[in-house]
């Protein structure tokens, strides 16, 4: 099978509903995507998978969803105002603007030309003020990680929950960051979503929790349907670390445009919970704070056997969903010679990430006790919870076949004159992967999808 290219997944998304262009009647805006009908589906079974491993599956991770929205002095005192910046460059010739980083050869991507302007650091954050006066006093950002609030909300969830080290906090939410260049369709955007979890741990133990998140996330990804050759880890550079990191490692993914990031775990240390803190008073932490820090928390645990007060290290697996999306999509994605003249496109989908889990099909869309049945058995099967159940009502059985095949979807049932003519019901059932398809009766069917989808 030839290795999927951007064209076709682009073409896909929007023929079927998965990604649109935003504001696409009025030319769009670059960096920025809307999610459909599908798309929507397949990226809210992808945040509960996550949602599921991370927190629901352990018994040492809480959840939090907090604000977009976020004090100037949290990214003032986290280092982004200083440091979250990426080197810009113009061309003289064509007025283009690109990250100086990705400059090959000294030209410009556009027109060839070598009069490029000096490098200079533009900073990624959205600047917006809150209150009716626009003065610094008022200053606000949109958060460029979901990292932030949980470290400020550190002391709060520790008390609330009673938890003792190591443990973690989850949280699945918008992110913005005003890329110099987006590209790639929804691989580098302007607003995002971040799935990151921040575990805390004791200092001296970091490097062997790092070592464990870095194992579960291989393996994770290989559970929603990644193969292991089509992703690497690549450990990140002393001279590539983010300001924070001690260590970072990557999970690169083979995207249609290259090997990149699909996730980052990193070994942030206690820098955050550290310059988020100001108790130097009571625990006795010069060398973690700041003589004019303005936070007022103390976000230090206790050593149980020594009572000595400590800031605990962070290991943070993080991963941009829409990063996700694209990667699952690519994997998916196939297209099959079927002989004959005949192929098909088929997107091979795990059963618990596809949009629709089962599609339930007429053979003649306006036969009354045909839709009637239909409509019957679309009502029973919602009541299994396995995820959206559709009824395809086009009246054309072959093209309803080849429409789910192409979203993914992994179950047809078709409700044929068979069904209501014989004793006992029974309908047709179709596997996507296979094609192969057998009668099962309607009774047997809650037994039948409840063993195909817990398998």
């Amino acid at each position: 099978m030839p290795a999927t290219s951007m064209d076709q997944l682009v073409s896909l998304c929007k023929r079927r509903g998965f990604i649109f262009q935003n504001a696409d009647i009025y030319g769009g805006m670059q960096g920025l995507y809307d999610y459909g009908p599908l798309g929507v589906e397949l990226k809210n079974n992808v945040k509960a998978a996550w949602w599921r491993s991370m927190v629901y599956e352990r018994d040492d991770i809480e959840g939090l969803d907090a604000a977009i929205l976020t004090n100037r002095k949290v990214l003032h005192y986290s280092g982004h105002e200083d440091t979250f910046a990426d080197p810009m460059t113009d061309c003289r010739k064509c007025k283009g603007r690109f990250r100086a980083d990705h400059i090959k050869d000294g030209k410009c991507p556009n027109c060839g030309s070598t009069d490029l302007t000096e490098p200079r650091p533009f900073n990624l954050m959205f600047k917006t003020t809150v209150g009716p006066i626009d003065n610094a006093e008022n200053i606000a950002y949109l958060r460029p990680e979901t990292a932030q609030a949980i470290f400020t909300q550190f002391r709060n969830v520790v008390d609330s929950t009673s938890r003792k080290l190591p443990f973690g906090i989850a949280q699945i939410g918008k992110s913005f960051r005003n890329e110099i260049t987006p590209r790639n369709f929804i691989f580098r955007v302007r607003e995002f979503e971040h799935m990151e979890m921040e575990y805390f741990v004791k200092p001296g133990e970091d490097e062997q929790w790092h070592k464990y998140w870095i194992e579960n996330r291989v393996k994770w990804w290989e559970d929603q349907g990644l193969r292991r050759d089509r992703f690497r880890l690549y450990e990140q550079q002393p001279d590539e670390l983010a300001h924070y990191a001690k260590a970072c490692y990557d999970i690169e993914y083979q995207f249609p445009h290259g090997m990149e990031e699909l996730e980052g775990i990193a070994n942030r240390r206690d820098y955050d919970l550290g310059n988020h803190t100001k108790g130097q008073e009571e625990f006795k932490l010069e060398a973690h704070c700041h003589e004019n820090h303005e936070s007022t928390q103390k976000l230090c645990m206790k050593d149980e056997q020594t009572g000595e007060a400590f800031i605990p290290f962070v290991i943070e697996p993080s991963v941009g969903l829409d990063r996700a999306v694209l990667a699952l999509l690519t994997e998916a994605y196939t297209e099959e010679d079927l002989g004959n003249g005949n192929s098909r496109i088929v997107l091979k989908l795990k059963k618990h990430l596809a949009p629709i889990k089962v599609a339930v099909i007429p053979l003649k869309k306006n036969n009354e006790q045909i839709m009637a049945k239909c409509h019957e058995i679309k009502k029973n099967l919602l009541k299994l919870g396995i995820g959206r159940v559709a009824l395809e009502n086009t009246g054309n059985i072959g093209k309803a076949y080849r429409r789910h095949d192409e979203v993914g979807t992994p179950i047809c049932i078709t409700v044929d004159f068979e069904t209501i003519e014989q004793q006992p019901e029974s309908v047709t059932i179709r596997d996507r992967d296979t094609m192969e398809q057998h009668r099962v009766n309607i009774a047997d069917l809650p037994a039948y999808l409840r063993e195909y989808f817990n398998n």
